[in-house]
């Protein structure tokens, strides 16, 4: 695997198929006839053949929403502001998505980052655009507005508003394309909805653990974050309505809490909203329930409306008996438990790698590396990691294309690190373990390091893949300004194509099982280094080498001799 690395800074909005709106546009406009995406046809390869089984196609029809709502009336793209009310569920399984766009409603100035000033009244062509983040940059998708229409009624989001407003059905037929069909939504991530709307790092809550809810959320709320939650699954695997009005593996947006008064007490309560637009909770604090009636908090009147639209208010404690966990998806991570600003105790570095194939012979994988270090005073849950693959790398069925380690670097090699190949780390260290969270298109180990310095080896497997790596460090209030402190080291391709981490080490040993530090140096400089001629590994610095190994790792790894031939 060979690797292309670039420090990530402001880059041009990406087009997704090579499709330019304004030529597009422009092109439709001088024709007088409306846009037809070639690219994702009216067609059923479009929609997916799983979500139209047992469906009569031959009413399977796609219009455009002037003609579907002509005679009665006009459509609109956004009708008196954008809402989570403007959206509901349809054939698709893509709550998880659609729970994420009910949270983005609720941060107008992200949403008018992707939905833009769009009309079906100036200049209409029947083309829009929206815009989703992936690796690091906005890719911009290009559709038409052709809708999917079975038996005369919609087959996916529904318009809300009297069937005026299409603003959430023409950016689920982008999200769609964005994934290669509206199949490819049917069952999904959370997480990966989030980021791809967001742009930022998703933060797990686990519900199981004792912990403030209401501040959680207000202090996410303050943040500008997206938050959104799932229930538990059921044996069946399949999302099922509950005796308790809960939707079984469903996908929620937390749209508030508060903490009233209620007789004596106070209650902590958590507002939801279900993407059906309908179906709501029927326990305590339910919509018409009698805690809501006998409540006299002066808040009631804020906050509580006995309404069929899919949102209602539970206890916090029957949110953690019923939900595996709560989300939360910000710029940089919140500290929940603190009540403090994101942005006021993280810094971030981030790097755009592509990784393509290569001779990966015996299993040995083109490495990368990058180095960050932990300050003093912050060694607990101070480090987010995160690798972020494009999403057109992957099928449903893939792996997650990436893995990475994390290794401590001894303060006794910190002179020569920098030249030291990824693989010398795998090769000779343990690893340290992290939380692991991995999705789709994400992976995210969050870790509690002591103070020092760390390198982050990242391999990729079989596929091209290209990604974006973030690290996450919380800084003390006085550091909050981290400068890119990293090294990036690739073996030669002579390493990969004779052969094995072992042959390599059997050619250059000589004498069996042992090597000294003359015949280390040769392997240093001859297999791995590439750069500026005179940036080699001394022969002091490989009797370091090897007079450290042979102290650290005793019976581990290939033995090293710290015998010299000088």
């Amino acid at each position: 695997m060979a690797h292309n690395q670039e420090p990530l800074d402001k880059t041009p909005v990406i087009k997704f198929n090579g499709q330019d709106f304004n030529s597009l546009w422009d092109r439709c406009l001088s024709r007088g006839l409306p846009f037809e995406d070639e690219t994702f046809p009216a067609e059923t390869s479009s929609i997916g053949l799983k979500l139209l089984q047992g469906k009569n196609l031959s009413s399977l029809r796609w219009m455009r929403p002037k003609d579907i709502l002509k005679g009665i009336s006009e459509p609109h793209f956004i009708l008196e502001g954008a809402s989570r009310f403007d959206i509901q569920q349809g054939k698709a399984g893509d709550c998880w998505f659609l729970a994420t766009l009910g949270s983005l409603t609720q941060n107008p100035q992200h949403l008018q980052k992707i939905l833009m000033d769009q009309s079906f009244s100036h200049q209409y062509a029947g083309i829009f655009r929206f815009r989703f983040w992936q690796c690091g940059q906005w890719v911009e998708v290009v559709v038409d507005d052709r809708l999917p229409v079975l038996d005369k009624e919609y087959l996916f989001v529904h318009p809300r508003n009297n069937n005026q407003e299409f603003w959430p059905c023409l950016l689920e037929k982008a999200y769609a394309k964005f994934h290669g069909s509206y199949a490819n939504l049917h069952y999904g991530f959370l997480p990966d909805a989030l980021v791809d709307l967001m742009g930022g790092v998703v933060t797990s809550i686990d519900l199981h653990f004792p912990s403030d809810l209401v501040m959680m959320v207000k202090t996410a709320a303050k943040a500008g974050s997206l938050m959104a939650c799932a229930t538990l699954a059921k044996p069946t695997g399949e999302a099922r309505r509950m005796e308790n009005g809960l939707v079984s593996q469903h996908a929620y947006t937390v749209t508030g809490a508060e903490r009233i008064q209620y007789g004596r007490s106070w209650e902590d309560l958590i507002r939801l909203w279900n993407p059906w637009g309908n179906t709501e909770w029927r326990g305590r604090w339910s919509d018409g329930s009698l805690e809501w009636q006998k409540t006299h908090d002066q808040q009631k009147r804020l906050l509580y409306e006995n309404k069929e639209d899919g949102e209602f208010w539970m206890s916090c404690q029957d949110f953690q008996d019923n939900f595996s966990c709560l989300f939360v998806c910000n710029q940089f991570p919140v500290s929940l438990n603190q009540g403090n600003m994101p942005h006021k105790i993280w810094s971030q570095m981030m790097f755009k790698n592509r990784a393509t194939p290569g001779n990966t012979t015996e299993g040995l994988p083109r490495d990368t590396q990058y180095i960050f270090s932990v300050p003093e005073g912050m060694e607990s849950n101070n480090v987010i990691i995160s690798v972020n693959v494009r999403l057109q790398n992957l099928k449903a069925k893939d792996k997650f294309p990436l893995s990475f380690k994390v290794f401590k670097v001894d303060p006794q090699f910190q002179p020569f690190w920098k030249r030291l190949p990824p693989t010398f780390f795998s090769q000779f260290r343990n690893a340290i373990e992290g939380i692991v969270f991995k999705t789709k298109s994400n992976l995210t180990k969050y870790f509690s390091l002591s103070t020092g310095t760390y390198v982050v080896v990242t391999s990729a497997h079989s596929e091209a893949v290209e990604f974006l790596l973030r690290i996450f460090l919380k800084m003390p209030d006085g550091d909050r300004n981290l400068g890119s402190n990293f090294s990036l080291t690739a073996p030669k391709a002579s390493l990969l194509e004779n052969g094995s981490q072992e042959s390599i080490f059997h050619r250059y040993a000589q004498q069996g099982l042992n090597m000294d530090a003359t015949q280390l140096q040769s392997l240093l400089n001859q297999e791995f280094l590439k750069g500026t001629p005179g940036d080699t590994f001394s022969l002091d610095e490989c009797r370091s080498i090897v007079a450290l190994m042979d102290a650290r790792l005793g019976m581990g790894g290939p033995p090293l001799s710290n015998k010299s031939s000088s």
